[in-house]
């Protein structure tokens, strides 16, 4: 794409985002910042970025910060649909405005950015959007339910949005990193801080927090994971490619689990889970 057209990322105060947003900044595109707290861009400022404040929950926060784009630079050139968390937990005892809180970031504040975006894509006749999924919209861990929920509907969305949008002009990509070796184990961790710790699920949540954070932080995340900038030059090279892929599998883990995972019947893979987790029980 035309490095001179907007790119325009969200979710950008840390990971994935920032790493994504330097790493398009450093190769001369022209890129769009975002965060709920635009003070935490100061960083991609100085690199160059044009930073906005963007909360993807708020109707007049996303319009507002996609109208600003497209005065400033015309019609948003490229949507990196990145802003996202984890919920953790057993389903049953995560509170409900949780669980909605989960998909209104991660999947319907995805659906509104690009449908703010694509008519100027499509009256353009070019555009791209790329949505940040997961190895986990392929595959499920225990406790990771509602996240997993939400990057399964990104594989739809997305899936459904490239037949759609590629007669326009507009190209839609997924990107599905594994292991990142970033603040998401203890983000996820962190959500589950408003489970009731008298949930019949109270030990096996505390056990999912340890497993995390030795999964992340331990041999297997060295080994097999990867870091933000290895997503971002990914993206990147989904933004240069005159053809890209619609899928970007990043970081062993990612390709080594959805592998195992299409092959392995349901029961072995439940029986591989039990090894790693504990079985909630009375």
């Amino acid at each position: 794409m035309d490095k001179s057209s907007a790119v325009l990322i969200t979710g950008c105060s840390s990971g994935i985002g920032a790493a994504t947003a330097a790493e398009l900044a450093r190769h001369g595109f022209t890129v769009y910042a975002t965060a709920r707290k635009p003070e935490t861009l100061q960083e991609l400022a100085e690199l160059g970025c044009r930073t906005l404040a963007l909360d993807v929950t708020d109707e007049a926060s996303t319009a507002a910060a996609v109208a600003e784009v497209e005065r400033e630079s015309g019609p948003v050139g490229a949507l990196i649909n990145n802003a996202g968390y984890s919920q953790s937990g057993a389903v049953e005892s995560i509170p409900l405005d949780e669980i909605r809180r989960q998909f209104e970031t991660n999947v319907f504040g995805l659906i509104r950015m690009s449908q703010l975006v694509l008519p100027g894509m499509r009256e353009a006749g070019r555009g791209r959007v790329v949505n940040i999924g997961s190895m986990g919209g392929k595959l499920t861990f225990p406790g990771g339910g509602i996240y997993h929920a939400t990057k399964y509907a990104l594989e739809a969305i997305s899936d459904a949005m490239r037949f759609e949008v590629q007669g326009f002009g507009v190209q839609v990509v997924l990107v599905e990193p594994g292991l990142i070796r970033t603040e998401f184990a203890h983000a996820a961790t962190t959500s589950m801080e408003s489970i009731d710790v008298a949930s019949p699920y109270a030990h096996f949540n505390g056990k999912l927090a340890e497993t995390m954070a030795s999964v992340y932080n331990g041999p297997v995340g060295k080994a097999l994971g990867g870091d933000s900038e290895d997503v971002a030059k990914t993206i990147r090279k989904a933004l240069e490619s005159k053809r890209p892929r619609a899928r970007y599998t990043v970081t062993p883990s990612a390709k080594l689990g959805i592998a195992q995972h299409a092959v392995t019947p349901d029961r072995v893979w439940d029986l591989a889970m039990r090894a790693q987790f504990p079985v909630p029980k009375p």
